[in-house]
């Protein structure tokens, strides 16, 4: 989502609902005897930054979508955990590659974070599915799981959108294309998502057990980083130039709407501004425009989780040492 549908009001009022969503990550993680999925954490934010670069074509549409991963992030880490680790990846791609603005990130977490990890995975995933289970449900499980959660973010989109009040988009209109394209990304998505976690559920199914989790081994966790790994680094290093050039989603909707997809910023306010001074600092490779974006931005995205989980499980394992 761009700064030129919103308004720094509801843009603030995202940030503080991200914020706060982010703490309360922060301390359940914390809670969490997680110790040996940390290194799985940064691995699977890398291989979600990487399969986002591969945006899949919506044929008869002229429009493309990607997937989100909430739902994976959160069937293999836990919904707070993957919540952390998405949101990871879209600071990573707004900072450092001018992927969607500043000032709506907060909106972006909410919006692709939140719906998908927090509410589509406890409310759709987890009460239709448990592991072990069969290839089929698992497929048909995570289609549905993905669509609510994408169908979801579309209408926070529209809804964020009309309460800006800033562009000239016809609320309903809008609101019709974001969910009917929407709908056929999280098709897209469930089928992939599936297909991760009927491959999980064979070689590891442990970690799709949240019982069995802490008790994994650090052996029984490696093999499946190191698989994360390598698929994050092929995709990144040479899928992602495949990806289709249509419009995505989000912007196939604006340009059916208002004839264009790049609508500019119409009012602009102190809080927009410096955002905007900011991303344009800290964008050293806007649009992706390099080569090695793919793997650069896998990179930067393992070592952010690494690091916030690290900390967070560092400041727990002292307090447990404190009450020994």
């Amino acid at each position: 989502m761009s700064d030129a549908l919103l308004s720094a009001p509801v843009a603030i009022a995202a940030d503080v609902v991200a914020a706060g969503l982010l703490a309360l990550a922060a301390s359940k993680l914390k809670r969490e005897k997680r110790d040996n999925m940390v290194a799985l954490m940064g691995v699977m934010g890398a291989f979600i930054f990487a399969a986002q670069m591969v945006n899949f074509s919506i044929p008869g549409t002229g429009s493309s979508g990607h997937i989100v991963g909430g739902v994976l992030l959160a069937a293999l880490l836990g919904p707070w955990a993957g919540f952390i680790t998405l949101t990871s990846v879209l600071v990573i791609q707004c900072l450092v590659f001018a992927d969607g603005g500043l000032m709506a990130l907060g909106c972006n977490i909410v919006n692709m974070g939140g719906m998908t990890a927090l509410v589509a995975y406890p409310l759709v995933f987890r009460p239709l599915l448990k592991f072990p289970a069969s290839g089929w449900k698992v497929m048909g499980v995570s289609v549905l799981a993905c669509v609510a959660g994408l169908e979801l973010g579309a209408c926070m989109v529209t809804l964020e959108t009309m309460f800006s009040g800033i562009t000239a988009l016809p609320a309903g209109k809008f609101f019709l294309l974001m969910t009917a394209i929407h709908l056929a990304i999280g098709v897209g998505e469930g089928m992939a998502t599936g297909a991760v976690l009927v491959f999980v559920q064979k070689s590891r199914p442990a970690l799709l057990v949240p019982e069995s989790v802490a008790k994994t081994s650090r052996r029984g966790v490696r093999g499946v980083v190191i698989g994360f790994a390598v698929a994050a680094a092929v995709i990144a290093g040479g899928l992602a130039f495949l990806a289709s050039s249509d419009p995505d989603g989000l912007e196939w909707s604006i340009g059916k709407v208002a004839g264009t997809a790049d609508l500019a910023v119409q009012h602009v306010s102190a809080f927009s501004e410096g955002a905007e001074k900011v991303q344009s600092a800290t964008s050293v490779m806007p649009d992706y425009d390099s080569n090695f974006a793919g793997i650069a931005g896998a990179a930067m995205v393992l070592l952010l989780v690494w690091g916030l989980t690290g900390l967070i499980t560092r400041k727990n394992h002292k307090a447990v040492d404190v009450r020994r």
